[in-house]
């Protein structure tokens, strides 16, 4: 997962334009994207893209709830841009992986299945990749979801977690049960805890 190719083949444009087009691909057509814009091995430009959410998260939370700017240092600008910073290069990479690897062993374990022998088998599937990429591209609606709405947060964790799906179904050709089982851990890892989505479904249930 932290091995980047060069010269990779196919996957993402780079570059800012890139990121737009991305974003307004996954959300407008995600099965068109996962099928067309998903390479073996073109990690960087998912990683890209999940930094640009977290980081257009943590700013929207910030202009909407300044409280919440956490106390680095003696001025408000000055803290925001220091957390933004580590969110940029620590927090994002980081909560990335650890869903990433949630959702390989998910689909790992979504997808083993009785062989003709009577064995126990895994499908084929796509590669580790093309997941992190998936779950990567797949977080893009929390890229408006900073303000502490918890309406907002809720419906932009439903759709996240849609377009994870679809995704996973895209590239590793599970069927929708098992989409289901695969979809659900790196979910609620990712977008539940991450982006704080399970403490808006709390607030909107009385849970």
């Amino acid at each position: 997962m932290t091995t980047w190719i060069e010269n990779p083949s196919g996957g993402r444009d780079r570059g800012p334009r890139g990121l737009a087009r991305a974003w307004i691909e996954v959300i407008l057509r995600p099965g068109r994207f996962f099928r067309n814009g998903v390479s073996p091995g073109d990690q960087a430009p998912g990683l890209t893209f999940a930094v640009a959410v977290a980081v257009a998260f943590t700013a929207g939370w910030f202009l909407a709830d300044p409280t919440a700017i956490p106390a680095i240092a003696g001025s408000a600008a000055v803290s925001a841009t220091v957390t933004l910073v580590l969110v940029a290069v620590l927090a994002a990479p980081v909560g990335l992986h650890l869903t990433a690897v949630t959702g390989v062993v998910a689909v790992i374990v979504a997808s083993l299945r009785r062989t003709s022998t009577g064995s126990i088998g895994t499908a084929d599937r796509g590669g580790v990749s093309e997941t992190v990429q998936v779950v990567a591209y797949a977080s893009a609606p929390f890229a408006v979801a900073g303000p502490p709405v918890p309406a907002l947060r809720a419906a932009c964790a439903i759709y996240a977690t849609g377009l994870l799906a679809i995704g996973f179904r895209r590239i590793h050709g599970l069927s929708w049960p098992r989409v289901l089982l695969a979809g659900l851990p790196p979910a609620i890892v990712g977008f539940g805890f991450g982006y704080r989505s399970l403490f808006a479904f709390r607030a909107l249930t009385g849970w």
